[in-house]
């Protein structure tokens, strides 16, 4: 049996008085797709710059095809074939695809470049990949997300990779770029290459991947095939708890129309949508990338401009301003939490109480004691793990930061969510934890209208779904009238 194409084995890594790693293995086979699992915080991001020589390791042995393997920083890690690609992406967008793949290992010849040589290796791993024609003189910037992210791949392959890391490589891209991604994927598989593949997305995993790795805490506590493990078996190794619900339903009852829209209009999109939501009803908004879904809950949230329409929440008809739909009832979670969503330098007691500060300031000083017990309630109650109220955000892993987007527009007594992707980036046991929390908030009579291009979430959380198409609502029913396929069919607009 041939020696594993990589081996780390007793990888361990302390941030002070944070163990980051300890004890940890993992084993990549050439021609077999690795996947690896844990919750935000469980450790993958340091095992993975670990293994790029982004971080030195504090004890523990790395071998890559028998020999030992200890980059001191990632440019020696590329060279020795072990190539990263993060979510966001690593590239110069001002430069074509040729010089974007060539960057760093260009081809010299007398002390200039040999473009005819470059271009050749270019187009060769290009026709590798499946994509012959993609112009090596096409500027990056003109390319989608998804042909960025090949030009990436491109790049690792025409160093002579070994092993490719994907990390998250699909929040960002299409259905269509999905699946060409995992296409490549494949024939990276059938070249020999071994692959790492980093997702929140158990379908994606099934899909794509032969084989799982689980961290929790810093520590490794399971691997297998794929095919002999079911999904609730690898995510109780992930929270360490045995996980009946994937999908946890909290009995509601849709009750009196809480938010109605009549014919809103933004400047460009949304078109002409209307719809009643009414209290304890959770409404999912479906719709490819672009269809107008983050849109429409900014134009509700007077965050984009409206040209024209009515917003009514019970008998308010709220002026277009984010402060007076506050007031009005309604909170707003953005898709985009680092930029957008939350003060990144700020605490968690700043983010969940900048928008309702009133409640603790009596002439023009701040009750800090009395809003430092409020926030650690909201903690306790959305299970936030921190140190306390005081840490910043930019401190906490993606799924604790998610959570205080939402402590906050709970603190500032919402009646009306409106949630922007609030599952996009995290792991599958805080996932769980949001779904639940959104069918308790629905029981207690809160409406909600959740934005998600995850299919599989929409149809098990929703009362109804609606689906948007080229900025219209197209069509709204309940959840149990729909398909992922007649959702798709819709989405795409083929029904025109």
């Amino acid at each position: 049996m041939p020696a594993p194409l990589l081996q780390m084995w007793g990888i361990s890594k302390r941030f002070g008085a944070t163990q980051a790693l300890k004890d940890v293995s993992l084993t990549v086979e050439s021609g077999r797709v690795l996947s690896l699992i844990g919750e935000n915080g469980a450790g993958k991001s340091t095992l993975m710059k670990v293994l790029s020589g982004a971080h030195q390791p504090d004890a523990g042995e790395m071998t890559l095809e028998g020999h030992r393997y200890a980059p001191d920083g990632p440019n020696a890690a590329r060279l020795a074939g072990v190539s990263m690609i993060y979510q966001e992406l690593n590239l110069a967008p001002d430069l074509t695809v040729e010089d974007n793949i060539m960057l760093g290992q260009e081809v010299r010849r007398l002390g200039l470049l040999d473009r005819t040589t470059q271009r050749r290796k270019v187009r060769e791993v290009l026709d590798r990949l499946g994509h012959p024609d993609l112009r090596p003189d096409t500027p990056l910037q003109s390319l989608s997300i998804g042909l960025q992210q090949l030009v990436e791949i491109a790049r690792a392959l025409v160093n002579d990779a070994k092993v490719i890391v994907f990390d998250e490589p699909t929040s960002s891209l299409t259905q269509h770029d999905v699946e060409r991604l995992f296409q490549v994927i494949r024939r990276l598989k059938d070249s020999g290459i071994g692959v790492v593949y980093i997702s929140h997305f158990l379908e994606e995993v099934r899909e794509v991947c032969d084989c799982y790795s689980v961290l929790r805490d810093g520590h490794s506590v399971g691997e297998g095939d794929l095919d002999k493990s079911k999904d609730q078996e690898i995510v109780g190794l992930m929270v360490g708890r045995s996980v009946e619900e994937l999908f946890p339903v909290v009995p509601h009852q849709p009750g009196d129309v809480l938010l109605k829209l009549d014919g809103l209009n933004g400047r460009r999109i949304p078109r002409d949508v209307s719809f009643e939501l009414r209290r304890g009803e959770i409404l999912g908004i479906a719709g490819l990338v672009g269809a107008g879904r983050t849109e429409l809950l900014r134009c509700l949230f007077a965050l984009d401009p409206v040209s024209s329409g009515k917003v009514q929440v019970e008998k308010v008809h709220p002026a277009p301003m984010p402060s007076a739909r506050i007031r009005a009832g309604l909170g707003f979670v953005s898709e985009d939490r680092k930029d957008e969503g939350l003060a990144q330098t700020r605490s968690i007691a700043d983010n969940t109480t900048y928008s309702s500060l009133s409640r603790y300031s009596r002439f023009g000083w701040l009750n800090l004691r009395r809003r430092t017990k409020s926030v650690s309630d909201w903690m306790e109650k959305l299970n936030i793990k921190a140190i306390g109220p005081e840490q910043n955000v930019d401190e906490l892993s993606g799924g604790n930061q998610q959570k205080v987007a939402l402590a906050r527009v709970l603190h500032q007594q919402a009646d009306v969510l409106l949630l922007d992707e609030p599952t996009r980036g995290i792991d599958v046991g805080t996932k769980a934890e949001i779904y639940r929390l959104m069918g308790e908030l629905a029981a207690e009579g809160k409406a909600i209208i959740f934005v998600s291009s995850y299919l599989t979430e929409l149809l098990a959380v929703c009362d109804r779904v609606g689906v948007m198409s080229r900025g219209q609502l197209r069509e709204i029913r309940p959840v149990a009238d729909w398909t992922e396929e007649e959702v798709l069919t819709v989405a795409i607009g083929s029904e025109d």
